[in-house]
């Protein structure tokens, strides 16, 4: 990998990590339609370091108070009602679905699940979903001629079962395509949570998953010997720097905004990547790698 390509990727994850648009589709298409060789799950895993690591910083303070609230719960049986604790045992139960289908299905998201065709499909299935969910949820926040708006939920409503529910939306996404923050905000949406709600809960539940599963790959890259590590760091600081930004831009925009633009956005994009494939123009499978 050279040192464009990292800036090129970084930017990339950067940009679409937060974004219901699949930050590892999108790594996938960059390098498929530039011609290079796919950067592969474990580069994906490893450059979310850096996007997690923004979330980390942004939402600091509500880390703070959830890992404290978390570990005084841990001996002292009263603290377990607050609601911070809560979280942060909300956030553990969450993060089960995903750590174990993403353990179990290991070679399937290295190999078949990046195929560009299933990737063309979780991106047009996934982002009718998420429009289906938002229209929904508008519906259900306005109300209207025959219909009373109804109270959407808060993080304070979050059950066991609800975030059981958000993590196997979460695990959904260990296939290109289908994204995180898609599939988790479309879940929360569902259930009745407001959109800010479902994104908070659904970016504080990423971070056990992304920060794993990047450890786990730097472990098997570290010993392997199969990155490029000065690019792949580059890319990393990048993907930071920008996921940063896109954060505090999403959090403002979904406060007042619809879904939708991402909605035909995904659609549109699955689309041209069949046609593409379907007349020969994309191969479907990644790059072979020179070395």
């Amino acid at each position: 990998m050279s040192w464009f390509e990292s800036l090129i990727l970084g930017l990339v994850q950067g940009l679409t990590e937060f974004l219901p648009v699949s930050s590892s589709a999108h790594l996938r298409l960059t390098a498929a339609f530039s011609g290079w060789e796919d950067p592969g799950a474990a580069f994906t895993a490893i450059t979310q370091i850096g996007t997690e690591t923004a979330v980390l910083i942004y939402f600091r303070k509500d880390i703070g108070r959830i890992l404290s609230a978390w570990t005084r719960s841990l001996t002292n049986k009263e603290m377990r009602r607050d609601q911070d604790a809560r979280m942060g045992w909300l956030v553990i139960v969450g993060s089960i679905p995903i750590g174990v289908l993403g353990v179990t299905l290991k070679d399937q998201i290295e190999g078949p699940f990046r195929d560009l065709r299933l990737t063309a499909v979780m991106l047009i299935g996934m982002g009718v979903v998420l429009g289906v969910a938002d229209r929904l949820a508008a519906r259900s926040e306005s109300g209207g001629r025959h219909r009373v708006a109804k109270q959407r939920k808060e993080l304070k409503d979050l059950s066991v079962k609800d975030g059981l529910i958000y993590g196997a939306c979460q695990a959904m996404a260990l296939i290109p395509g289908v994204s995180r923050s898609g599939a988790t905000i479309s879940g929360g949406l569902f259930m009745g949570y407001r959109r800010e709600a479902a994104a908070r809960y659904s970016f504080l539940l990423a971070i056990p998953a992304v920060l794993a599963s990047g450890a786990f790959e730097l472990k098997d890259a570290a010993e392997g010997g199969h990155v490029s590590w000065g690019p792949t760091l580059f890319a990393t600081v990048i993907a930071f720097v920008t996921g940063y930004a896109v954060i505090a831009w999403f959090m403002k925009f979904i406060s007042t905004k619809s879904f939708m633009p991402f909605v035909w956005y995904r659609v549109a994009l699955g689309v041209v990547i069949l046609a593409l494939v379907a007349t020969g123009a994309l191969s479907p499978h990644a790059a072979e790698s020179a070395g």
